[in-house]
Formats: C-alpha cells, sequence, structure tokens
C-alpha cells in the first residue's frame, strides 16, 4: 500500500480502494495472504487481477518480522523491546526501498531519509543508555554507523561519480550511508558482500534466462536493502559471522 501510494503520491491516510473501480475495500478483504486467495486474487467488486505483489510483500514481511522476533524480542528484557522494534522499522523501511526501486528504478527519497534519522536516533540512545567514559569511543555506536555508513557511502559515491551514474546511481550512495548506520563498522562489509553476490547471480540467471543483456540495467538498491536484512540475520544465527567482523577490527 505505502509503495503504492508513494507512485500516485497519495496519503498514506485513509482506506484502501481497488484501483481498478476505485470501490472501498473492506476491512475483511484486507487480511494478509488470506483475503488474497479467498477472493483468488480478485476485487470482489469489479473482478479486477489483485496483484502478485500484494502477497508477496505481505508473506516476505511477515517472515522478517517472526525472525526479528525470534532473534532479538525478550520479554523480560526492556532493551530488547527497543532493539526489536528498531529493527521492525528498518526492514519495513527497507521493504519499501526493495520494491518501490524494483518496480521504477528510483529509491524514494524520504523514505531513505526517514530511515537515516531513524537510525541516528537509535544510535545516540544506544550510546546514552551505555554512557561510561572508560569505554572510550571506540565502543560508541554512533563513532561505528558513522564510520560504516561513511565508507559505504565513500565507494558507492567513487562508482556513481567515475561511470557517471551507469554503474551506481546517486541514490544508492545514499541508501548505503543509511545501511552503514544500520549496520556499523565492520559489519557494512557482510551486507555489502552478500548484496554483490546476490546481485550478480541475479544478473548471470536474468542474462542465461535472456531477459536482460550484458548491458541492460539492473536497480541495485533491492540488493543492497536484502543483503542488510541477510547480513543481520546471519550475525544471529551464525557464530562464525562474529570471528570473520573481529578480523576488521
Amino acid at each position: 500500500m505505502v509503495v503504492c501510494r508513494l507512485e500516485l503520491a497519495e496519503s498514506f491516510l485513509g482506506r484502501s480502494r481497488c484501483p481498478h473501480c476505485k470501490s472501498q475495500i473492506r476491512w475483511y478483504d484486507n487480511i494478509p495472504l488470506l483475503s488474497f486467495i479467498l477472493l483468488k486474487a480478485k476485487c470482489r467488486d469489479c473482478q479486477g487481477k489483485i496483484s502478485w505483489q500484494y502477497p508477496l510483500v505481505e508473506l516476505a514481511t511477515g517472515i522478517i518480522f517472526a525472525l526479528v522476533g525470534y532473534y532479538f524480542f525478550i520479554a523480560s528484557d526492556f532493551q530488547s523491546w527497543i532493539e526489536t522494534l528498531f529493527y521492525l522499522v528498518s526492514f519495513s523501511l527497507l521493504t519499501i526501498v526493495f520494491v518501490y526501486d524494483l518496480k521504477n528504478m528510483e529509491i524514494p527519497m524520504m523514505i531513505l531519509w526517514i530511515g537515516v534519522i531513524w537510525a541516528v536516533l537509535y544510535l545516540v540512545f544506544l550510546d546514552w543508555a551505555a554512557f561510561d567514559l572508560t569505554n572510550g569511543l571506540a565502543s560508541s555506536k554512533i563513532i561505528s554507523g558513522i564510520i560504516g555508513g561513511g565508507v559505504a557511502f565513500i565507494f558507492f559515491f567513487a562508482l556513481s561519480y567515475l561511470s557517471k551514474e551507469k554503474w551506481m546511481g546517486m541514490g544508492d550512495a545514499y541508501l548505503a550511508l543509511w545501511a552503514g548506520l544500520i549496520m556499523g563498522w565492520p559489519k557494512i562489509l557482510l551486507a555489502l558482500m552478500l548484496a554483490f553476490t546476490i546481485g550478480a547471480a541475479c544478473g548471470i540467471i536474468l542474462i542465461a534466462l535472456k531477459k536482460k543483456t550484458i548491458k541492460s540495467q539492473v536497480p541495485f538498491a533491492p540488493f543492497l536493502a536484502g543483503g542488510v536484512i541477510l547480513a543481520v540475520f546471519m550475525e544471529k544465527a551464525l557464530p562464525q559471522v562474529e570471528y570473520w567482523y573481529s578480523v576488521f577490527k
């Protein structure tokens, strides 16, 4: 819904409407996944087709939320509530960027800057909550985020500038800045590695299927957003990832 209303420059407030007949969607036709199945992918009023984008995004978001809860949420730990909220909001915004750029080859900058501000506020809160002069700047989350974001931004900015935005768009550089704030240093390196690996694999598959050519442009933001989400979960699921990080510290 957010992606569609961003495309049409509409308000996020108000009930959803069918894009075909403009009739208001009933609440029981708005249940994620279930309504799509019961309606057989058609509007109840005009029988217009419902895009597969809706159930796919709903399913992916549900899985991501479940994993965030599994890895981060502890009912008895208040700080875990804050951490869980941070990742739920961040991953929701990244999902919007993922879908929007995939459809339009453009990053919604409003969503991106909301994400940047959200990440900065969270990092400042973490430093405030764990403030200790004896730890020094090395333990500062905001410093780690700035370094991670700065390194990622400079790298993507260079690619964009040198290629005149043929290899990467300038929006990708700002997205990399946000990714670095979320991941911090050196964790951003894993997210970037995953993004380029998945992007290259998808590119090869599309070329093999003759859907794209070697000169075709492919949006990179979906891979970067996906790389960040995957890297966060890998850090929690795979103990060896921590050793990989220690090599770069």
